[in-house]
């Protein structure tokens, strides 16, 4: 159960967070939809394709592309004014997607029975990858790679479930929250991980 509740969570916030990213680079209707669709689904895809799952799978997920479909013509759909308050809000969407996703991608490696390692990969792909690839669509740097504490969040709880602590409904529920919090506290508060700069010489 918890399985396909947090697919239909992720798949709504990567798929809105995509929308407005499209709107913000004023992509035509077609380009909005395409960029929402991708961001929901791409790290989907390049998890399959790491662990040996057919990419051909996402395509069984009819209700979960309905439910990407109508999110996306909501929020293109809504006042001028709301969508200005992007830089507020929108984080937030990526969070639960981040989340969401994250959990779920653990969830698929360990029912393969992949060993920890994998599911730790599965995590953070199934979590940032659709980020990344709305990211570069978008002409962006993509946020994993650079801003706060991020993908961290999501190998924590591949860690966590592929290890067997995270066992029941509600404890996966009570992760995705706490994940949740973390990746907010961690833009709010400007998280980073170390960072070294190479300077150049002339």
């Amino acid at each position: 159960m918890a399985w396909e509740v947090l697919s239909a969570i992720g798949t709504i916030a990567f798929a809105i967070s995509g929308a407005i990213i499209a709107m913000e680079e004023e992509y035509d209707i077609f380009g909005v939809y395409l960029l929402g669709v991708v961001t929901a689904f791409g790290g989907g895809a390049i998890r399959n394709l790491l662990i040996g799952v057919p990419v051909s799978a996402l395509w069984e997920q009819e209700f979960m592309f309905q439910l990407a479909l109508i999110s996306i013509t909501i929020v293109f759909l809504f006042p001028h004014k709301t969508l200005g308050h992007w830089n507020r809000w929108g984080h937030f969407f990526d969070a639960i997607g981040l989340s969401a996703f994250a959990v779920q991608g653990a969830l698929f490696a360990v029912d393969l029975g992949l060993p920890v390692y994998a599911a730790v990969v599965a995590a953070v792909l199934t979590g940032s990858g659709g980020g990344m690839v709305r990211d570069l669509l978008a002409g962006r740097k993509p946020l994993v790679l650079k801003a706060e504490i991020y993908a961290v969040w999501a190998a924590i709880a591949g860690l966590l479930i592929s290890i067997d602590i995270i066992r029941t409904d509600f404890m996966l529920y009570a992760l995705f929250l706490a994940i949740t919090l973390l990746r907010i506290l961690s833009y709010t508060y400007k998280w980073k991980l170390p960072t070294r700069k190479i300077l150049t010489t002339t």
